[in-house]
């Protein structure tokens, strides 16, 4: 009888996706939103070729964001966030506590966290994402989701 192939190791997010740095953070955003009843996933590709720090999705539907910065160098370094805009209804930057938050764009939102907690500080009203992308981002995320929970079960 032919052996089925094994999976990988179990799944980690923290571990094999988010960079070190940026764990805590991902970890207070993820705890805020799961307690707003959102679903939260790690390192999002996108159909652009980019990929979101975080991607949330709510009980009606809505996709929100999230851009990790843990620094003024990444932040200044890194300028591909406005091609997330195309793919949510809300962008959120999502700081440590001790970010200069005076740096970032006034028109997204903004979130302190740290590996326990998370805060948002300013938020911003919804834009409407065409339906046809909405489903195809819905589905990516329930695809994406399955699948981590498959290679997590070893």
């Amino acid at each position: 009888m032919k052996q089925a192939p094994s999976l990988p190791r179990p799944f980690d997010p923290a571990a094999d996706l988010v960079p070190p740095a940026a764990a805590g953070v991902a970890r207070g955003v993820a705890r805020l939103f799961d307690a707003m009843g959102l679903a939260c996933l790690p390192e999002v590709p996108l159909a652009n070729g980019r990929r979101l720090d975080l991607l949330a999705l709510g009980e009606a539907g809505g996709l929100w964001a999230v851009e990790i910065k843990t620094s003024v160098a990444d932040f200044r370094a890194d300028r591909k966030w406005p091609d997330y805009l195309a793919f949510c209804e809300r962008l959120y930057f999502a700081v440590p506590p001790d970010f200069p938050r005076e740096i970032l764009p006034a028109d997204q939102g903004l979130i302190v966290a740290d590996a326990y907690d998370a805060r948002i500080l300013r938020d911003v009203p919804d834009r409407k994402l065409p339906a046809a992308r909405r489903k195809a981002l819905t589905l990516r995320f329930a695809r994406l989701a399955a699948r981590r929970l498959l290679l997590s079960q070893g």
